[in-house]
């Protein structure tokens, strides 16, 4: 944690502003010397619900390398400009799958256990045995016995032990949709609003705290930049390289986007006439006052979701701290996108969650839409940290940004061949350019079934398991996956390989089980990891 304190340059206002500026590797900082020069490393999760149309996700190769041409035909088309540095991992299962006879994992729900396992591999509690039961308790109230990897990460990596954790759109979670978990059964809030996290990195518009001088001046329309000008000038009188001097320029530019936002988003009416802003100032805000937050174009050609993820890329670029999750919302309805019908009832090509009635027609391209929407989104936040330069390459290079999905299929629920992309080779550690089936190392691993279902061309099939992928194929754990994301960052691990403070070995292993099969009775089977390390294979040094 004190690595990443020195790191962090601190430019102050005198009403309250402290910015991190960006790491800046040329300039003579003795302190960073010190422990060794080089560039910060982060993890940036994206996570979104109810999976995706998998046929029309993965592209056809499995195993090899991947070009713009391979992503064409997929939802992926849009992260085409940044195919040398995606890896995909194909072939990977996660914790704890929800089924009709409780064969594969714990009987509580297909999106409580779910949800609560993914990033803890950890089962939950209390445990259900009935897998279409509504017993509050076991469907809807059920959390994991133990924290999450973001915590876990975060406990030796960053300032405050914490990680920074954004819900995009300001959505609360139940723990049917919970994934960040600080210690056993205990949920982490997180951040909601664009304002808070942005206070968290500036210092400004804080919270049950009088209005600061400095707040009052950005309030005002001032700039944070000219608030924190006299720290800012001497910075760049400093000898630095062009690489950090451009560096800063982006940092500033990241800035001084977010910060139009975030301004505006502080107004109410009764604020404005204090400050004498007219109405339509505090008419033009949109980022925190409901409606469509995702979609809706809020600043510039910021839209909702992209402010989140441009906050995200500051707090990178400053190394504010190098673990950061964006969680998209769920039940969510995509009205920017001409959709009626909320995300969860959508997975189930009906128009009801509770997967009552028939098949809605056009659901499966209602549901390429919101695929290719995520990847959009993706892809902007992973052009956002590739367009910085540091060091020998970008910020992306120096990062692990990586879009998880809770499931597979959202009809079938299932947890086998899920869909993860990755950005970035976090300082070289994992290869890019490539998929790299970590199951069987095929390069015609399946896409899955998903567009069999409510299909008038394919033959009536099993409304729940045909839309999935066949239960033999792709499960290698994910566990495996989240210590190679670790020992990137270089996160320790004790004598047992599980991570641990204050410990100097690799961790290669991660949870309480890592085959789905021994979260059945919740956590009654004696902790077990039965295939321990990393994937190799995803490895540039493979």
């Amino acid at each position: 944690m004190t690595r990443a304190v020195n790191r962090r340059i601190f430019l102050r206002g005198l009403g309250g502003a402290c910015v991190a500026a960006p790491f800046l590797g040329s300039l003579s900082n003795r302190s960073v010397r010190a422990q060794g020069a080089g560039a910060p490393l982060r993890f940036i999760a994206m996570f979104t619900h109810y999976g995706c149309i998998t046929s029309r996700w993965f592209p056809a190769n499995s195993h090899g390398d991947l070009t713009a041409a391979d992503l064409a035909p997929t939802t992926l088309q849009a992260l085409s400009p940044y195919v040398d540095k995606l890896l995909m991992p194909r072939g990977i299962r996660a914790m704890n799958q929800w089924t009709s006879n409780m064969s594969l994992g714990q009987g509580n729900d297909p999106h409580t256990q779910v949800c609560a396992s993914y990033f803890t591999c950890q089962p939950v509690t209390p445990n259900g045995n009935e897998p279409f039961s509504f017993n509050p308790d076991t469907k809807f109230n059920a959390m994991p016995i133990g924290p999450s990897l973001d915590h876990v990460m975060a406990q030796q990596l960053s300032p405050m032990g914490t990680p920074l954790f954004m819900h995009v759109g300001n959505r609360t979670d139940s723990p049917q949709s919970a994934i960040s978990y600080t210690a056993p059964e205990t949920p982490f809030a997180g951040l909601g609003t664009t304002t808070q996290v942005y206070s968290s990195l500036t210092g400004l518009f804080q919270e049950n705290q009088p209005l600061s001088p400095d707040s009052y001046q950005a309030l005002r329309g001032k700039s944070v930049i000219d608030l924190v000008r006299d720290d800012l000038d001497s910075l760049e009188r400093a000898d630095m390289s062009e690489a950090d001097r451009n560096k800063l320029e982006a940092w500033k530019a990241l800035l001084g986007d977010t910060g139009g936002v975030l301004a505006a988003a502080q107004c109410n009416l009764e604020v404005a006439a204090a400050l004498g802003a007219p109405p339509s100032y505090v008419e033009t805000v949109g980022a925190e006052l409901g409606g469509d937050i995702l979609g809706t174009t809020v600043y510039g050609t910021l839209d909702g979701a992209d402010v989140y993820s441009a906050l995200a890329a500051l707090a990178a670029v400053c190394n504010a701290n190098p673990v950061i999750f964006l969680k998209y919302p769920a039940n969510y309805v995509f009205t920017s996108l001409g959709l009626e019908v909320e995300s969860h009832a959508l997975s189930h090509r009906i128009a009801d969650a509770a997967m009552v009635g028939g098949c809605l027609a056009g659901a499966t391209e209602m549901l390429l839409k919101i695929d290719s929407y995520y990847a959009q989104k993706f892809a902007h936040l992973v052009g956002l940290l590739n367009g910085i330069e540091e060091g020998d390459g970008s910020v992306l290079d120096n990062t692990a940004t990586v879009w998880f999905q809770e499931m597979s299929d959202g009809n079938a629920h299932n947890l086998n061949n899920l869909p993860i992309i990755q950005a970035g080779s976090a300082g070289g550690y994992f290869r890019t350019g490539c998929a790299v089936n970590v199951d069987d190392g095929s390069a015609t691993l399946s896409r899955g079934n998903s567009e069999q279902i409510c299909n008038p061309d394919v033959p009536s099939l099993d409304v729940v398991t045909s839309s999935g992928t066949d239960p033999a194929f792709a499960n290698a754990p994910i566990n495996k996956y989240f210590c190679n994301l670790m020992n990137a960052l270089g996160v320790k691990g004790g004598e047992d390989g599980f991570p641990l403070n204050g410990s100097g070995g690799p961790v290669t292993r991660y949870g309480r089980y890592d085959r789905t099969e021994d979260f059945i009775g919740g956590d009654v089977n004696p902790p077990l990891i039965s295939d321990p390390g990393e994937f190799e294979a995803l490895k540039a040094s493979s």
